[in-house]
């Protein structure tokens, strides 16, 4: 980044109010003073390094860089190597707030800061929120100076601690920076809160749901700065996707200026359009207000996807009593060169990604990620697996830290009709079941089930046995597995399944990480024999033996009813700053595509034909181009029930392998040279064709 010595624009709040009134009113009430949020992204400036700045938060060095938020300062050296930057870094704003302001409320709202926030406005001290990933807010009506210039400054710190979770870079990077958008809320005096977990301040919940009703309450805090007891109308509304009123309800209340206001509404939705996961995620709106003499005084909308979610043991997961498919992947959120600093297209793009290969659920692992990424799942109709970093080991430090992390995630994110279940930990343990992981483990179960006592919970172990000291502390019990991997072949999941059938029966299992390393730009014509791989520390990751795992993986699973649920680990290759495997330093290469997201490797393929019913056709191994074996096999991942294949223009004729969507054309004979091969079938009147070419050398 050029460096330039240049004041940036101040931010005019006044100005940028105009256009951001982002709650309507509802039908003859003005909207005038209702809440407005106001994108405060831009003219930042940022430095990084220690150092310090005097009590009118001036740093000590006058070199500042102008940046946007989202940012991130380790966009590529935490991609590279494990010589990567963490230690402080400090952002600072000038901004405006108009005279009209006064007697209005003003809060911040940061989305994400990695990982310690320290935040100061005009040179004095006002929070500091601990944890990457979840959003914090904070009021500074009382510390800004009306008509004049504000100054903010954001020192943040991404150093591993012992008190904030995750506790190390092991498993995946801790960016540092202001990665996530921040806003600016202005409310009136009388306001539904704002700081309540920096969640929205209503509570949506939902009983009885079915086709004929749904029961809906939805709880409500609200705050009043004014210097007596208000006399207000809390109303709840709900409007179609096309904008009409299904519900309205209204309640006279009197909120009291001392303390917090906590205020009930229920009502019935009579034959209510359900949402219905991919096939249909309807959605309708809920807006909460609050009125007086007329006057909307502030309003909040949140989605509701009105559904019904039961998870049987040995059967699987009902979305409004029909079984639901759960084709699952795992999602990191970093991208090769932004690091975790991405924008609304970049995550939207990533789902794009997730449906064209066909998944109906996500587990977002392994913490709270941007709110695009629920809102974008609501939209589109998949289930989410949301959890907190309490992740790979324990320092027994973070208690406190998990507590308030899980309370976050709960708060901010329970109106969301695609989360399922919420997830405590993964792959921490202890030796007995009285000690630190157990108990906290818990302690968290409560938390969850306190704030929202009708979503399930779960927590994960890294060990395939059932009666480990950390586990069944929740409603479900999640287990990696990665045979042929880090342990056994490739085909004893199928015994594991087996094990846990017979001797657990009643119990609610999810398979939560499975898969291998593949490096695309390695190639082996024959599949390598896994007691000479070495996933800890190896240099060579053909592809093939990925997309082996894959294809004999799935086929075990679908066989199987008594996992609830699978997760595919991982749809994205992301950044690991502390390994060097694989060939390519500082990267998982489990994921089914690319880091940059330009190439998608033969498994993604593999599951696309299996769990997308658009029609396709894919040969794999195209990339094992070079071949050694002049009698071999070509493998083809298709939903087509008839297919042709031509090896040098001539016909093969093909099995069926680990399942329908899985064909196998065995002996085929390579010619010197140049072989080209062609897959051909037809759907809806078009025909589908692939083709690639090996050379036998």
């Amino acid at each position: 980044m050029t460096r330039m010595n240049v004041v940036p624009a101040l931010f005019r709040v006044c100005i940028l109010m105009t256009a951001a009134l982002i709650q309507p009113g509802t039908g003859g009430v003005s909207a005038q003073n209702a809440r407005r949020i106001i994108t405060f992204n831009d003219h930042w400036e940022f430095k990084k390094g220690p150092g310090g700045f005097d009590k009118d938060t001036s740093y000590i060095s006058a070199e500042w860089d102008p940046v946007s938020i989202p940012h991130t300062y380790n966009r590529t050296d935490m991609q590279l190597d494990k010589n990567f930057y963490t230690g402080d870094a400090f952002y600072k704003k000038k901004f405006i707030v108009e005279n009209s302001l006064k007697g209005r409320r003003i809060f911040l709202r940061f989305e994400g800061v990695g990982s310690v926030a320290t935040v100061y406005v005009n040179g004095r001290y006002l929070t500091e929120h601990k944890g990457s990933y979840a959003a914090f807010s904070f009021e500074i009506t009382h510390s800004v100076r009306y008509g004049q210039e504000n100054t903010i400054l954001v020192k943040t710190n991404n150093a591993a601690r012992k008190d904030v979770i995750p506790v190390n870079h092991f498993l995946f990077p801790i960016y540092g920076g202001i990665y996530r958008p921040v806003s600016m809320i202005i409310t009136d005096p009388v306001n539904i809160t704002v700081t309540d977990y920096a969640s929205p301040g209503i509570y949506i919940t939902q009983k009885d749901v079915s086709e004929q009703s749904a029961a809906i309450t939805v709880k409500a805090k609200l705050e009043n700065k004014e210097t007596a007891m208000q006399a207000i109308v809390l109303q709840t509304e709900v409007k179609d996707a096309g904008g009409r009123q299904v519900a309205v309800v209204r309640k006279n209340l009197d909120v009291s200026p001392q303390g917090t206001t906590y205020a009930d509404q229920s009502f019935e939705i009579k034959d209510p359009h359900l949402w219905n996961g991919v096939k249909d995620p309807y959605l309708y709106t809920l807006t909460t207000s609050l009125i007086r003499n007329g006057k909307e005084l502030d309003a909040v909308t949140q989605p509701l996807g009105v559904r019904r979610i039961e998870v049987k043991p040995g059967d699987g997961v009902y979305l409004n009593g029909v079984k639901y498919p759960m084709y699952g992947v795992t999602r990191h959120q970093d991208r090769w060169q932004y690091g975790n600093a991405l924008s609304h297209e970049q995550h939207e793009e990533d789902m794009k990604i997730i449906r064209e290969m066909g998944a109906t659920t996500i587990r977002l692992a392994h913490y709270q990620q941007a709110e695009d990424m629920y809102a974008l799942a609501d939209k589109m109709g998949l289930l989410i697996w949301a959890e907190i970093p309490f992740v790979n080991t324990t320092s027994y430090q973070e208690s406190e830290n998990a507590k308030q992390q899980m309370a976050e995630l709960v708060r901010q994110n329970r109106n969301h009709p695609s989360i399922y279940v919420w997830g405590m930990h993964n792959e921490v343990y202890s030796k007995t079941p009285d000690e630190h992981v157990p108990v906290l483990t818990r302690e968290l179960n409560d938390i969850a089930k306190t704030d929202d006592p009708d979503r399930y919970t779960a927590a994960v172990s890294g060990y395939g046995e059932m009666d480990r000291p950390a586990n069944l502390a929740a409603d479900i019990q999640g287990m990696n597995r990665y045979y042929g991997w880090y342990e056994g072949r490739i085909g004893d999941l199928e015994k594991w399944a087996l094990g846990l059938e017979q001797k657990y029966p009643g119990y609610k299992v999810m398979l939560t990480e499975y898969g291998a390393d593949g490096n695309m730009d390695q190639s082996s014509d024959t599949l390598p024999d896994p007691s000479k791989l070495n996933p800890v520390s190896g240099q060579f990751f053909p592809e093939n033996y990925q997309t082996e795992t894959h294809i004999q993986q799935w086929a075990i699973i679908e066989k199987h009813p008594y996992i609830l649920a699978s997760y595919l680990w991982n749809t994205f290759e992301f950044a690991v700053p502390m390994w060097n495997r694989g060939g390519v330093n500082a990267r998982n290469l489990k994921g089914l595509v690319s880091f940059d997201r330009k190439r998608r490797k033969d498994a993604f393929y593999w599951y696309k034909a299996n769990w997308n019913p658009e029609p396709m056709l894919y040969l794999a191994n195209r990339r094992d181009s070079i071949r050694t074996l002049a009698v071999t096999r070509v493998q083809l991942f298709t939903n087509l029930k008839q297919v042709q294949l031509k090896v040098n223009g001539k016909s093969i004729a093909g099995k069926n392998g680990v399942n329908d969507k899985h064909r196998v054309f065995e002996n085929i004979k390579l010619k010197k040279g140049i072989n080209k091969i062609e897959a051909t079938g037809a759907a809806n009147g078009k025909i589908l064709k692939d083709r690639m070419t090996w050379i036998l050398q």
